[in-house]
């Protein structure tokens, strides 16, 4: 009960390797309860794999969530402590505009990554100024919102380290969304304009779901110290 409630979604028609990493990671990282929300499309083929898995409307061509699913997102939100796009959303209007409402209706801790960033790019004000919201998104996603944004320097992939930091703690001193990015061999986390970096592993390219899924829980459970709770999250997990 003390350990915090998480609720997972993604998937599309095509797949659902994201939401289905997330889960067992959530769990190995101390997660009380989680809970996943697949589109009903993947129904038949999920079958079993999650005892804990939950489905809401989709699209009949994409197989994504459709806009007539915002209802169960915002019923099996209420529930948990903390909800996790883990990406394989897959590319689809009807997605665009139920991501863009839960965010707006949804008031507690979202974390977004992979291809959940991309909506959050596309439609960069109702995340910007959102509270509780944290990205752990790719460099040249951070690239990308940056330009969205209107922000009056760029994101670089030859940048620097510490003019990646000051730009992080410029952007989320003027922003409320939190960051946690890779480059090279740091991941960064940037809260209200405090940074702070982990040296990981070169080897580990794969970084994303598992850090984000990692990251939500210590969040969840530490809700009122964001950046102690994500920086630490990184620090614990680098290299393993």
């Amino acid at each position: 009960m003390t350990a915090g409630k998480l609720l997972i979604a993604g998937g599309n028609a095509h797949g659902f390797a994201a939401p289905a990493e997330a889960y067992g990671v959530a769990v190995k990282a101390g997660a009380g309860t989680v809970r996943v929300l697949l589109p009903d499309a993947i129904r038949k083929i999920v079958g079993v794999v999650f005892e804990s898995g939950e489905f809401a409307p989709s699209t009949p061509t994409s197989g994504s969530f459709s806009q007539k699913a915002l209802n169960d997102f915002l019923s099996f939100s209420s529930w948990a402590d903390g909800v996790l796009f883990a990406g394989d959303l897959g590319r689809n209007s009807e997605t665009a505009i139920l991501m863009e409402k839960f965010l707006t209706k949804h008031p507690a801790a979202v974390t977004l990554t992979k291809d959940a960033v991309d909506y959050a790019v596309a439609a960069p004000r109702n995340v910007l100024q959102r509270s509780s919201t944290t990205l752990v998104l790719s460099l040249s996603q951070l690239q990308r919102l940056g330009i969205a944004a209107g922000f009056p320097r760029a994101v670089t992939f030859s940048m620097d380290f510490l003019h990646l930091v000051e730009w992080l703690h410029d952007f989320t001193t003027e922003y409320q969304v939190y960051i946690v990015v890779r480059h090279h061999n740091q991941v960064l986390v940037a809260v209200h304009g405090q940074v702070s970096s982990t040296h990981v592993s070169q080897e580990e390219r794969i970084w994303r779901v598992r850090t984000a899924a990692i990251t939500s829980v210590w969040w969840m459970q530490n809700p009122s110290k964001p950046f102690e709770a994500l920086t630490t999250a990184v620090h614990q997990t680098a290299g393993k």
